[in-house]
């Protein structure tokens, strides 16, 4: 029996993975996909387009070829993929680019920050480790890119929840941290029945209006003003906590599922939705991951499994709960009360 060869090549994969995921970033970050929109470019025409310089323009563009994330016809012009197409031109309303510009520019820097994150057990992210968003929502254009990268990465669950929840049975949402208004657009898109809003900090107002506005929405949907972490939560058949528990630390999360649970009427929803960990703990890397960068980016914010989560739910009253897929990352947890 011949013994069976082992080779570095998956260390290496992974060790070196950093590096297609920065070319992807960047590429995101300026404008690469929208520029090929609008038509193939060579190399010297598409460096024109976004601004840069024309040594490594080449190696850069034929990377994101490699990667599978542009295609080169025979006259040796550079056009979108598909899913590139569809999905990373800014002037598509089908853009999840953003959550992908906000990684580039505040999440990418701060994983080089992990060794020490793991030796102290402190986050490496200043300010924004605080969890408190006042002095950050202070700079509109920082603002405005941030909501729009809670947007880019709000929309594919959106449209999943959307679909794959039973919107029959209820009348109205709130959408708790709801940054420009995402979801519960894409809900009322679907339901023509179903009002209700979003709940999130006094500057986000603006951009939520006009974003709803932009979706013919205005008339059913609109904004509530408040700190989650200080306020009552607005009531509604259904609630959502999309991606919030995960910033928090354990007495935040239960104190968000008790909060959830005194605004919900007696058979009303709570939507729970984060990159859930498998509950052994073995296979779901991405949300292992992802736990790691709470650890980098909050003081106390970690994710978890579904297993976690029902059981806090349950200790908030809920019943009824179960667990649902939304998207190939995402999944949703679900209790009633």
């Amino acid at each position: 029996m011949e013994d069976t060869l082992v080779t570095p090549d998956r260390i290496l994969r992974i060790g070196h993975g950093f590096r297609a995921a920065k070319a992807l970033l960047s590429a995101v970050e300026l404008g690469v996909f929208t520029a090929l929109a609008e038509g193939p470019a060579n190399s010297e025409e598409l460096s024109t387009r976004i601004g840069i310089h024309h040594r490594g323009a080449r190696d850069f563009f034929d990377a994101l070829v490699a990667l599978g994330l542009l295609g080169r016809n025979e006259d040796v012009r550079y056009l979108n993929m598909p899913d590139a197409e569809l999905y990373l031109d800014r002037r598509k309303p089908t853009y999840i680019g953003g959550e992908l510009e906000h990684f580039s520019t505040y999440v990418f820097p701060g994983w080089s920050h992990l060794t020490p994150a793991l030796r102290t057990g402190k986050p490496q992210s200043g300010q924004r480790a605080t969890g408190h968003y006042s002095a950050l929502y202070s700079d509109r254009a920082v603002l405005e890119k941030l909501l729009k990268g809670m947007t880019g990465g709000t929309l594919p669950v959106a449209q999943a929840l959307a679909a794959k929840f039973d919107w029959r049975k209820y009348s109205t949402i709130i959408d708790v941290g709801t940054a420009q208004g995402c979801l519960p657009a894409q809900v009322a898109i679907r339901y023509s029945h179903v009002t209700g809003g979003g709940f999130d900090l006094l500057p986000v107002r603006p951009f939520f209006e006009a974003y709803v506005h932009s979706h013919g929405l205005a008339h059913r949907l609109s904004f509530h003003s408040g700190d989650f972490l200080q306020d009552p939560l607005p009531g509604a058949d259904v609630l959502v906590l999309g991606r919030i528990l995960h910033n928090w630390d354990l007495e935040t999360k239960k104190m968000l599922l008790e909060k959830s649970y005194d605004a919900l009427p007696a058979g009303g929803a709570l939507i729970v939705y984060e990159r859930l960990i498998d509950d052994e703990r073995r296979e779901n890397a991405a949300a292992l991951l992802a736990s790691l960068n709470m650890l980098i980016m909050t003081a106390g914010g970690f994710d978890f499994t579904a297993a976690d989560c029902i059981n806090w739910m349950h200790k908030a009253g809920f019943r009824d709960m179960r667990t649902e897929p939304l998207t190939g990352e995402i999944s949703m947890v679900v209790g009633t009360k």
